[in-house]
């Protein structure tokens, strides 16, 4: 059966519990696959998103899903299990960054070929998702990014904070010139790699915080890795998780340090975050 053309993405940020074979089992006449796919979700207080965020992902497009909670103070672990994900719980708070340490430990020691990294407070469509590990199947990128800012309107429509669109577009300007990119939101949490970028990355290194992503995929440009985008939509609404002003500043100022220390390495002031 044909997909139905539509219009525009849909929102529906709420939405029943299911049990998880229901997309990770493949449709009878789907051919296949011969390299594993696992999701990983670092999850902070999801329960409200977590079954939306699950639900669009396209039936047979993953093998494995991973939810690790950050200590987390409502039922999302109780509701990732109720669900059948594979959860591995922080009884404290690691950080975002810490958070995705382990979510790649595990994929790589559970032999991941591409993982496929999306936050589950239903900001990012994870209807993408076969169309972005596509790009890596295809051979086409090392790393796939979803890039929530196709036009100034269709984000703020979208309900971005203006404040962090305006940060997103600098500090995106910003890396694209110093890093020799051309990535539209270098921001996102959505994220496609294949699995020789996480065995040579060496993300261990990085931050807990959430400058980790940056620091990511800096270091994943040192090593000569290619990186693209796909468009998704941006949704932000209440439920949705989003860092205060503070801590957006913060980042930013992060990521701009990040940025130099790339540069000062390459003048030869070596920093251990870019040492192969």
């Amino acid at each position: 059966m044909n997909p139905v053309l539509l219009k525009e993405p849909p929102l529906r940020p709420v939405h029943e519990i299911f049990h998880v074979d229901r997309i990770l089992l493949p449709e009878a006449d789907s051919p296949k696959r011969g390299h594993k796919i696992i999701a990983v979700l670092p999850a902070y207080n999801a329960e409200r998103t977590l079954a939306a965020t699950l639900a669009d992902v396209p039936v047979g497009s993953i093998d494995e899903i991973l939810l690790v909670d950050d200590g987390s103070t409502d039922g999302t672990v109780r509701l990732a299990r109720e669900m059948g994900l594979t959860v591995i719980e922080h009884p404290q708070n690691r950080g975002y960054g810490g958070n995705q340490k382990t979510c790649y430990r595990y994929a790589l020691e559970h032999g991941a070929d591409i993982v496929v990294m999306i936050h589950p407070d239903y900001q990012y469509d994870s209807r993408a998702i076969p169309h972005a590990i596509g790009i890596i199947e295809l051979g086409i990128c090392d790393v796939v990014v979803g890039n929530r800012i196709r036009s100034r309107r269709e984000a703020l429509s979208g309900k971005m904070p203006g404040y962090k669109y305006f940060a997103n577009r600098c500090l995106t300007l910003f890396e694209n010139l110093a890093l020799g990119q051309n990535l539209g939101d270098f921001h996102s949490g959505f994220r496609v790699y294949r699995r020789e970028v996480l065995e040579k990355v060496p993300f261990e290194r990085n931050s807990d915080d959430f400058v980790f992503d940056t620091q990511f995929l800096v270091q994943a440009i040192n090593l000569g890795f290619r990186l693209g985008d796909i468009p998704v939509p941006v949704r932000y609404f209440d439920q949705a998780s989003s860092i205060n002003f503070k801590r957006s500043l913060r980042y930013g100022i992060a990521t701009v340090g990040t940025v130099s220390r790339w540069w000062m390495h390459r003048l030869g002031w070596r920093s251990k975050l870019f040492i192969k």
